[in-house]
């Protein structure tokens, strides 16, 4: 039942007991397969080694940096991440070895909303465990450590595999900005996705199912595929 107020016009739903929370920022977050710690210049070694050296130069396209050709113009980009206050920058750990980093970002505490953003996974991470165990350790911090409202993920239009990934984590698509930003000299349309805090539950669930060691072979499938849409528009 829509709700209206004393003039008879919609309105939304009350949101009781609401205040402000705490801004994000970095966090050492724990799980079975992956660690997710603050980004330092201690991770460059690793990271130029994961994103670099061992990365295709395509893993930068939809990016607003890269790709680097050489050590010391990513030691500017990794030391730029690691300083910007608006980024909380984590570095996504596996058996000791950065191999990824991924950032909270447009923050906005008086609301409750913040954007995963700026995720860069080198080649060996990608499609791993442990690259879904990383999202589901960001997306419980959001949730269930801050109490935030809502969890964003924005990407180009054109970034198909982003598009694709949001949707499996349990993001549902809101719509598209079109003529949204110029980057690396051409346009984005940039689609937003998002889950709010009335879905995490259900998504800690199908997360917690897949997670589950009993879901994976002996060589590390999947028996069976995770089930995390989160049922909005568009998905």
């Amino acid at each position: 039942m829509t709700r209206t107020n004393q003039h008879g016009q919609p309105v939304g739903e009350p949101v009781p007991g609401w205040s402000p929370r705490k801004p994000t920022g970095p966090a050492t977050l724990t799980g079975r397969t992956v660690r997710l710690e603050p980004l330092t210049m201690a991770h460059a070694d690793d990271l130029f080694r994961a994103l670099v050296e061992d990365s295709s130069p395509q893993l930068w396209t939809y990016l607003f940096s890269g790709p680097f050709e050489d050590r010391g113009s990513f030691d500017g980009y990794l030391a730029s991440v690691v300083a910007d206050p608006g980024l909380a920058a984590m570095a996504v750990v596996v058996d000791g070895t950065a191999l990824g980093h991924e950032c909270l970002m447009r923050n906005d505490p008086q609301h409750g909303t913040v954007e995963v953003g700026n995720i860069a996974l080198g080649q060996r991470l990608q499609r791993t465990t442990a690259a879904t165990e990383a999202a589901f350790l960001l997306m419980r911090h959001v949730f269930a450590d801050l109490g935030y409202r809502r969890y964003e993920w924005k990407c180009d239009s054109l970034n198909e595999p982003s598009r694709t990934a949001a949707l499996r984590l349990g993001f549902s698509y809101e719509g598209r900005f079109r003529n949204a930003i110029v980057y690396k000299g051409r346009n984005r349309d940039t689609d937003w996705f998002s889950v709010t805090d009335a879905e995490w539950p259900r998504l800690r669930s199908s997360y917690a199912a897949w997670l589950d060691p009993a879901n994976f072979d002996v060589g590390g499938r999947q028996r069976a595929p995770l089930r995390a849409r989160a049922g909005g528009v568009g998905s």
